[in-house]
């Protein structure tokens, strides 16, 4: 059933009907009979999602609407907000997911019989596995509060996540009284909306039971949510799923996990499954704790446990002692409860100043530990040397609690251009005789230009030197790169634990010797690139050649058209959108999912939609099988009708690339289906095919000698300043 109250945007229109924005624009203007807004402001309108599916159907431009693009339009235009609504869908994918014969039975009828139904059987599944119960208050119109504490906080997904005044000191009656006031008491993350509030969401959930039918309820959540993210990129700030891995592996197996500032629950995702677990999530976004207790219902079986609260004054699990502690907590923070929480049992290596708010974090998560359990969490690298907290570092040192601290590359999570920090703690069940902290800085892995971090080869050497050493309890020496450090040398006026300040150098042996093959590498390569430079250009008129586009190469079988996937059934290399731009091998991850992942064979072209380069990728024999990633389209020719290095080189002109696409105010966002090429025999093709592969040759051999070149200036820079290199 059509929803005649959802509304769209022209942006929404325009991925409707497969064209650019600007396209809907022109429709506008030459077209009288083109709905007119029904909302929305002048500058950006919305129109009814029905009318509109209407006319376009009328003009032949669209014969039906995708499901997927249905149900979002219906997500997005939904009166109450985005948040609530993927909350009501998130509920029902759950009952579907649980008990689909009670969907089929509540589903048939009306909206509003649906609507009277609906709440019973949604009561009973998430009292089984969340705990919910109806609540009248709960959801109604709190999306839009939602967003704006993310806003306030600057912190992606876990807004302001702070929590527990459960140990304030009964000696200072003054203090408690005052963070009894303050407080507010966490309340269950899903609670069961009522028949009125899902009345206006009926035609949202019958799509979104369409859509679990096609492709699994886990997997329709996962889109949806997935869009909703892609669609608000400064309001949530991510934590990566390869990080995520990361911390759960730094944290080992474990029966019970907590992430007091779940966000949408990437930290709790990448726990590895284990009989009768446990899960706790908090958050003080109501619609975010809702969202991620729901996410997880659906990806695991272990036993969950939600609430929406601030953590730090209003915990909702005082008693918890967990084996794991995984937290991404907010930066920054100065209403922390910093005036309220003076007293609180927690701090138990001293009260955190004000600006130290991520300290308050780190003695909440130690405090929720079991002995010996392990807390792992993502910290800004100034909290590891900010004077403020220096007494509070040197007693989590001294007592054993702090047991490594990992400086990770620039660009491993956002902010980006900051390298943050892995914090490692664990719950000592007694003082160690002679404690030692574990320092690892991974930003020899930094990766160069757009293509980002090197996380997996992050991920081996952490654990690498993690892993030695928990198993060997003794020295551990990665020059360069790891080392166990004694507490007493880190004891000093500044309890500094910056690894970069305490790793020795590389080893000498590395110097010269590398620098000299790296030389010799670069020479041969420039001697290539001499060899590959194109030859004299010759002058020709202006070419007059019929031309098409990509869409219409597609609609004709010409070539076969793919986007990028949010999932796989399998973990498989990724080609990203800055493996594309960079010209680096696959270097990604998707989550594990049921949905069918995009993967790559020799010959396809990939083409990046963001950004605004003209750029386009074949690939290769060493490039086929990798999964295609976001932001990414594929265009598979038929190689009887094209030629693969024809289609990628005129798909890289830079007139092309202008018309094709459309530009927002943050973001030039290219439209593959408008890109134009000539018309040409398939002989013709090969000729130019063989220019353009001739060019990609010739290029890669620069990029190639530009990084060997940066390579040799840094090294020599660093050898003749550490010692290592003579100058002459």
């Amino acid at each position: 059933m059509q929803d005649d109250t959802t509304e769209v945007t022209a942006a929404g229109i325009a991925r409707l009907a497969g064209v650019g924005r600007a396209a809907v624009s022109n429709w506008r203007r030459r077209h009288a009979d083109f709905p007119k807004p029904v909302g929305g402001t002048e500058t950006s309108p919305s129109f009814a999602l029905a009318e509109v599916e209407s006319w376009l159907r009328k003009q032949g431009k669209l014969a039906q609407v995708p499901l997927r693009e249905r149900v979002w339009q219906q997500l997005a235009g939904h009166p109450e907000g985005a948040l609530t609504a993927l909350v009501h869908a998130g509920c029902v994918l759950l009952l579907i997911h649980e008990r689909p014969t009670v969907w089929l039975h509540v589903s048939a009828g009306t909206d509003e019989r649906l609507a009277a139904m609906l709440p019973a059987a949604l009561d009973e599944v998430l009292t089984a596995r969340l705990g919910g119960t109806a609540d009248p208050t709960v959801h109604s119109g709190r999306g839009a509060d939602a967003a704006e504490a993310v806003n306030r906080s600057g912190r992606a997904m876990a807004v302001n996540g702070s929590g527990g005044a459960d140990g304030v000191n009964t000696a200072h009656p003054a203090a408690a009284a005052a963070a009894a006031a303050a407080a507010t008491p966490a309340t269950p993350a899903v609670r069961t909306p009522t028949g009125p509030q899902l009345l206006p969401s009926a035609p949202l959930l019958r799509g979104a039971a369409e859509l679990a039918a096609e492709a699994g309820a886990r997997q329709a959540f996962e889109f949806l949510l997935g869009r909703h993210l892609d669609a608000n990129p400064r309001q949530y700030t991510l934590t990566p799923s390869e990080l995520a891995g990361l911390m759960a592996d730094l944290a080992g197996p474990a029966r019970t996990v907590l992430d007091p500032a779940c966000g949408t629950g990437a930290l709790l995702r990448a726990v590895g499954v284990r009989p009768d677990q446990e899960l706790y999530a908090q958050d003080s976004a109501p619609d975010l704790a809702a969202l991620t207790a729901l996410r997880l219902a659906l990806h695991s079986r272990a036993g969950l446990h939600g609430a929406a609260g601030d953590t730090l004054r209003a915990d909702a699990f005082p008693d918890l002692r967990a084996d794991a502690v995984l937290c991404h907590p907010p930066f920054n923070e100065r209403n922390w409860g910093h005036d309220e929480l003076a007293y609180d049992a927690r701090w138990e290596y001293g009260f955190p100043a004000r600006t130290e708010s991520e300290l308050a974090w780190v003695q909440h998560a130690l405090a929720r530990l079991a002995d010996g359990g392990t807390a792992v969490l993502l910290m800004p690298p100034a909290v590891a040397s900010r004077r403020s907290g220096r007494r509070i570092r040197a007693d989590l040192l001294r007592r054993g609690a702090l047991r490594a601290l990992v400086a990770l590359p620039a660009g491993a999570a956002p902010p980006h251009s900051i390298p943050l920090h892995l914090w490692v703690l664990r719950r000592p069940e007694r003082t160690p005789a002679t404690p030692e902290v574990l320092l690892v800085d991974t930003g020899r892995f930094s990766g160069e230009g757009r293509g980002g971090p090197d996380l997996a080869a992050v991920r081996d050497a952490v654990l690498d030197a993690w892993r030695a050493f928990e198993r060997d309890g003794g020295p551990v020496q990665r020059p360069g790169l790891a080392r166990s450090v004694p507490v007493i040398e880190l004891l000093d006026d500044d309890v500094d634990l910056a690894p970069a300040r305490h790793l020795p150098p590389a080893a000498a042996a590395d110097g010269a010797e590398e620098l000299t093959a790296v030389r010799e590498r670069l020479g041969a390569t420039l001697r290539l690139t001499v060899d590959l430079t194109p030859p004299p250009a010759d002058q020709a008129p202006p070419a007059r050649w019929p031309l098409t586009t990509v869409g219409e190469l597609a609609r004709g079988g010409a070539l076969l058209l793919r986007t990028g996937g949010i999932g796989g059934p399998a973990r498989v290399p990724v080609l990203t959108d800055h493996d594309v731009l960079a010209a680096t091998a696959p270097s990604g991850t998707l989550p594990e999912s049921e949905e069918e992942a995009v993967l790559t064979e020799p010959g396809d072209v990939v083409v990046p939609v963001l950004g605004g380069g003209s750029v386009a990728r074949v690939v290769d024999d060493a490039t086929a099988g990798a999964a295609l990633g976001r932001n990414l389209v594929l265009l598979r020719p038929d190689r009887t009708a094209l030629d693969p290095w024809f289609l990628a080189g005129f798909l890289r002109g830079t007139a092309n690339n202008r018309q094709a696409s459309s530009y927002a105010s943050t973001a030039t966002r290219l439209d593959v289906r408008r890109l134009q090429l000539p018309r040409l025999p398939l002989e013709e093709q090969r000729r130019y095919g063989a220019r353009f592969r001739a060019l990609d040759e010739f290029e890669r051999a620069l990029r190639h000698a530009s990084r060997l070149g940066e390579h040799l200036v840094r090294g020599m820079y660093d050898g003749l300043t550490d010692g290592t290199v003579a100058p002459g």
